[in-house]
């Protein structure tokens, strides 16, 4: 039965004896997967998908306290559980954070975390497979060969993110324990999974039309497009010609928290296709440059564009022109990579 007991509850982990009421994690495929898993142990927990940017931004204060989980996101100084494997959330010596508990360790998957922690006390043995597959992707030691396939786990990565409400439908049926070949076939998720197949058919013809790999770096201008690209999606388009990817997403002049539209933002992945063992380049130097709250993966990261004039940071609202400056800016460090 998923959710018994798997041996006597020996709660060696504080994080495990907190009341969490609620879990706020990423709305990709590994923080869905972190939130499964803890609602096992945490079975009542309410669920909120938040992104990095919404959190630092403060649009998540009114949800975030002493009882909430946050997951695969940067640590909120309210939170009483921070759980997270990215580089720049990794905790600082002289950090206060003595009314949290924090479990921050430098895995593939936050996933991986979460497994770890609550298959202290919940049989979580059913969700091995699907592990595997989360730290490849999430990690960056899929291959170009696994990311293209027809792969369940695949696709169930393709389909997490757009829509809240299907991400919280997989999230329970992860939880309860069902599989993914049972989720993908349910009458929901199937008829996603088929718009997908042809909103994947379309970016990738839009990505291949605007990528310009410019000194090894692949870059793939998508603003006020509608289309976002991870860049496993990009390398497997650019193939040899480029290290790393820069992918410009989201809406000029929107905002956080405005329906259908994001801010315009920058991500940054290494071709892991090509460079399976890191990249040739710290990419978070770029993320962070401009902006305060970029972070993520020396491999995989991102940022808002922030407005700049001369190649310094101005305090005014974000304008197409800035796209172009915050670019030739980062390309000129990565020239002296």
């Amino acid at each position: 039965m998923i959710g018994e007991l798997w041996r006597s509850p020996m709660m060696t982990h504080p994080a495990l004896s907190l009341d969490i009421r609620r879990i706020v994690t990423d709305s990709d495929l590994d923080g869905v997967v972190t939130g499964a898993i803890l609602r096992r142990w945490w079975k009542d927990a309410e669920v909120v998908f938040g992104h990095p940017g919404a959190l630092r931004a403060g649009m998540l204060d009114d949800v975030i306290d002493r009882h909430t989980a946050v997951c695969d996101l940067p640590r909120h100084s309210q939170c009483g559980l921070s759980i997270d494997h990215h580089q720049s959330n990794a905790p600082i010596d002289d950090e206060d954070n003595s009314e949290m508990v924090v479990v921050w360790k430098p895995t593939p998957s936050a996933a991986r975390i979460a497994f770890d922690l609550v298959g202290e006390v919940v049989d979580v043995s059913d969700l091995t497979g699907l592990m595997e597959w989360v730290d490849k992707l999430d990690g960056g030691s899929v291959s170009k060969e696994e990311f293209l396939s027809e792969h369940p786990v695949v696709w169930l990565g393709r389909i997490i993110g757009g829509n809240d409400v299907i991400s919280l439908e997989i999230l329970e049926a992860l939880s309860r324990g069902d599989s993914v070949e049972e989720i993908l076939s349910s009458e929901n998720i199937s008829s996603v999974v088929a718009e997908k197949r042809d909103y994947l058919t379309r970016a990738n013809s839009i990505i291949a039309e605007r990528l310009e790999v410019i000194d090894r770096l692949a870059v793939v201008r998508l603003e006020d497009m509608g289309v976002r690209s991870n860049g496993y999606r990009v390398t497997a388009l650019a193939g040899e010609d480029c290290d790393a990817c820069m992918v410009i997403h989201g809406d000029v002049g929107a905002g956080f928290g405005e329906e259908d539209s994001y801010p315009v933002s920058a991500s940054f992945y290494t071709n892991s296709f090509l460079h399976t063992e890191g990249g040739i380049f710290d990419l978070t130097q770029l993320a962070t440059r401009f902006d305060p709250d970029g972070g993520g993966h020396a491999n995989a990261c991102g940022c808002r564009i922030q407005p700049l004039e001369n190649g310094q940071k101005v305090e005014r609202k974000v304008v197409g022109e800035d796209i172009e400056e915050n670019i030739r800016e980062w390309l000129k460090m990565w020239a002296n990579r």
